[in-house]
């Protein structure tokens, strides 16, 4: 722990940094928070490109720093302020050990010059959570102010005269710190619907959604059919540490899509660089095949016991969250049910049209289920795109095949049920929103009758929602030589 006074604080501060150990044997260079504190680039704005760049801040005169006054910001003159520091201490009660929030309640503190209660908040993250790293830098800066300039995150006269082979650590410390306040300042007063999440089936409880440039994690729970899901956790990650969607093995980018957590492993049963725990997704699902994805070993999973967290653009395309979050959401996600979708950028809807949306959708997967049913091969077929495909099929071969079937099995009766409608926009060379349904389907014909997981991909166009792929769920029990080969998947992403 750093000691409590300024006087000997810089040479301990100093041999902390130096006893850091890197993370797969270096650390990654990410641009900069310069000026304030809370000086940083527009929300959602995230980097272009990785630089390898040792080049130290040049010492400022400007003014001390301040918080930011345009829109979505706190303005220490105003009731912003207070409301921020109500929302982390009701976050605080919920979950003592939520050290993010404690961790924003110093810097406000700091901004509008309260600084005896900022390092009230940063002494008990120290003291708990020890190797939270951006935790105490950020109390060294505070100690360091009392007797030099601090001119914004790290920017003191002790981490300046680091050698300069040591400083990528406070850059990404910096960066972290940046994630950090832009999601919590973007999510002021949001009172908007997750577009990903349109409806959970009955037999889903949660389900977790990932923004990319936000580096946020939300886990939301299941409130039923005719309710808008309940954000339960709201948590800083870390993605891949190259930018853009996943495209092929090893190019160090996270996927964007809707995936399924497809088992659990323990952290005794892996290697202690991962964490607490992992939870491997259906990565590369059906439309990552189709356009010819390769990679594999995609997990959420935590991170070695040396950190509390990780720069924001560093794994090696995994979703990495804190051992400390991991194990507040273990029980609640089920493998082979809690869907996974990760995006570059969330959408947030007005609860009206997150409404008209889902009630879209809905109406288009009963109207094939009806047309199913009336046995009539071209209602029945009018619901595909010309673009279709499934396993073995593309759309003429499919319509051959069904034209076959449904003159040997006049009115049927199909039922759906544990339905969840789960949205995202796939970008490449698939235009238009994308819509996963994934639902469970019985399927009655005089005596006989069949059961099975099914899952449709639609795709709006033109006004009107279109089936692009349809298969069955085949699932995989969690057998050792499944974790074993998840593994080694991970370790060649």
């Amino acid at each position: 722990m750093i000691p409590a006074s300024s006087d000997s604080f810089p040479r301990c501060f100093f041999s902390v940094l130096e006893r850091w150990p890197t993370v797969n044997g270096n650390w990654l260079f990410v641009p900069l928070i310069t000026g304030s504190l809370f000086g940083c680039s527009a929300v959602g704005h995230a980097p272009q490109s990785l630089p390898v760049s040792t080049t130290k801040p040049v010492h400022s005169t400007a003014s001390p720093a301040v918080l930011p006054s345009e829109p979505g910001g706190l303005n220490p003159d105003s009731l912003q302020v207070e409301k921020a520091l109500q929302r982390l201490n009701e976050r605080i009660a919920r979950y003592s050990r939520d050290y993010e929030a404690a961790l924003l309640k110093g810097l406000i503190f700091y901004e509008t010059r309260q600084f005896d209660k900022a390092l009230t908040e940063l002494d008990r993250i120290v003291i708990q959570a020890p190797n939270f790293h951006l935790a105490q830098m950020i109390r060294g800066d505070i100690l360091l102010s009392r007797v030099a300039r601090v001119t914004g995150i790290g920017h003191n006269p002790v981490l300046h005269a680091m050698p300069d082979s040591r400083y990528v650590l406070v850059e990404d410390l910096r960066e972290e710190a940046h994630a950090r306040l832009q999601a919590y300042l973007a999510a002021q007063d949001n009172q908007k619907l997750p577009g990903q999440l349109l409806r959970l089936g009955e037999s889903v409880e949660t389900a977790v959604l990932v923004d990319k440039q936000l580096n946020r994690l939300y886990l939301y729970g299941n409130t039923g059919a005719d309710s808008p899901p309940e954000l339960l956790y709201d948590f800083y990650i870390s993605t891949g540490r190259s930018p853009g969607n996943k495209m092929v093995r090893g190019d160090l980018r996270t996927p964007e899509g809707v995936y399924f957590v497809t088992r659990y492993t323990p952290g005794s049963r892996l290697p202690e660089r991962y964490g607490v725990a992992a939870f491997p997704i259906n990565y590369p699902n059906e439309l990552d095949r189709y356009q010819r994805k390769t990679g594999g070993g995609i997990w959420l999973h935590g991170i070695t016991h040396q950190f509390y967290s990780r720069p924001p653009l560093d794994s090696e395309g995994c979703v990495v969250l804190s051992n400390t979050n991991l194990e507040q959401i273990i029980s609640l996600i089920s493998p082979k049910s809690t869907p996974f979708i990760i995006a570059e950028r969330l959408e947030w809807l007005d609860p009206d049209l997150w409404l008209e949306r889902k009630r879209e959708v809905t109406q288009a997967l009963q109207k094939w289920q009806r047309d199913w049913e009336s046995g009539d091969a071209e209602r029945y077929l009018s619901n595909y795109a010309a673009d279709f495909w499934a396993e073995g099929y593309d759309f003429n071969s499919w319509s051959q095949m069904k034209q076959r079937v449904l003159a040997n099995n006049r009115n049927p009766q199909i039922s759906l049920s544990n339905i969840s409608l789960l949205a995202y926009s796939p970008g490449g060379d698939i235009e238009g929103e994308i819509v996963v349904a994934d639902f469970q389907l019985s399927y009655y014909r005089g005596d006989s009758s069949d059961r099975w997981r099914k899952r449709l991909y639609l795709r709006k166009d033109q006004g009107r929602w279109y089936i692009l792929h349809e298969g069955n769920v085949v699932e995989e029990g969690a057998t050792l030589a499944n974790v074993e080969n998840e593994l080694r998947l991970n370790e060649q992403l």
